[in-house]
């Protein structure tokens, strides 16, 4: 592994020279510093961003944790995280908690070991008081909670749009799939979808589920099915289960979207891939990443007047699940 001792060997310069280029700390020469900068490029150095944070007691590590990285929204949230953090010039810790308790306090501590100065978490048990401890920012991402800073979608909004697309399309008996209780963005688009079910004349039934993971989607379809098998319309809660739901559909002989309409929640790019390709609530998870890296830098810099809230808007994108009229 190439060093800060091979860097300066290569440029003729002491170790000290070559650490003040680095944190662009004290005075360089012009010639010395493209000396260095040259030599950094020719033997491809990367300085360790560790080692350089305790020494200087100063970090530009971030830890951001997700949930379920085979769920193919969180990898579009940490993209818009790692692209922001990294042209503000802080680097990204991720962790994958698969939804587990112990995992996620397993990361927390692997976070701050290595001298993390902020933490973004869009994980599942943000009000099981396992942050409470941290002395280190915490910005909370796709989840709300009064007591701590929050990027997340419009869910109630998300809700209501999705249960007037399908009333307005002539669904009479519609099912709605109730994500996890413990996710507050969950619970927004169910209420939001209560609200606008509940005004309309037709009949509707709820299918709770606990999970938004690959594993399970396939059972919730066929439980929706044996359960509400005459439904014309349904609510998934996200994409995943939607995509489940539209190939449970179809092995039962069921025509889309002359049998059944299909709205499905995040507009993951396999929506824009299944057959038919699925109806969906769009969240701009791209651009929630990027947000909430904004405020978490606000929030390390103490900036004053940070805002404590983002949420930002969801749009209908109508494919091939619902009817054209």
């Amino acid at each position: 592994m190439v060093t800060i001792k091979d860097v300066a060997r290569e440029a003729g310069v002491s170790v000290a020279t070559v650490s003040r280029v680095l944190n662009d700390n004290g005075y360089v020469g012009a010639d010395t510093r493209k000396k260095v900068m040259e030599a950094i490029a020719e033997l491809n150095y990367s300085p360790n961003e560790v080692a350089r944070s305790l020494y200087k007691r100063e970090s530009r590590l971030i830890g951001l944790l997700l949930p379920d990285i085979t769920n193919p929204f969180f990898p579009q949230l940490a993209r818009g995280v790692e692209d922001e953090l990294s042209q503000a010039g802080y680097r990204l810790l991720l962790g994958n908690s698969d939804e587990n308790i112990q995992k996620e306090l397993e990361y927390i501590q692997t976070f701050v070991q290595n001298n993390v100065v902020g933490i973004i978490t869009a994980t599942n048990h943000v009000d099981y008081k396992i942050y409470e401890a941290l002395d280190l920012p915490l910005v909370l991402l796709d989840r709300a909670s009064e007591n701590y800073p929050a990027v997340y979608a419009d869910g109630r909004e998300g809700g209501r749009l999705a249960a007037k697309t399908l009333i307005e399309k002539g669904a009479e008996r519609i099912t709605l799939v109730k994500g996890p209780a413990n996710i507050k963005p969950a619970q927004d688009r169910f209420q939001g979808a209560i609200e606008e079910l509940s005004r309309a004349d037709v009949d509707f039934s709820v299918l709770s589920t606990t999970s938004y993971s690959f594993e399970e989607a396939q059972g919730w379809a066929e439980e929706l099915f044996d359960k509400f098998s005459d439904t014309d319309g349904i609510i998934a809660s996200n994409d995943i289960v939607g995509i489940a739901i539209v190939h449970e559909a179809m092995e039962r002989g069921k025509r889309i979207p002359e049998d059944v309409q299909i709205i499905g929640y995040d507009d993951i790019p396999q929506s824009r891939l299944s057959y038919p390709t699925l109806s969906t609530i769009r969240q701009p998870a791209y651009e929630m990443g990027r947000e909430a890296a904004k405020l978490l830098i606000r929030t390390i810099k103490k900036e004053p007047g940070v805002e404590q809230t983002i949420q930002m808007p969801v749009e209908l994108v109508e494919r091939k699940t619902t009817r054209k009229e």
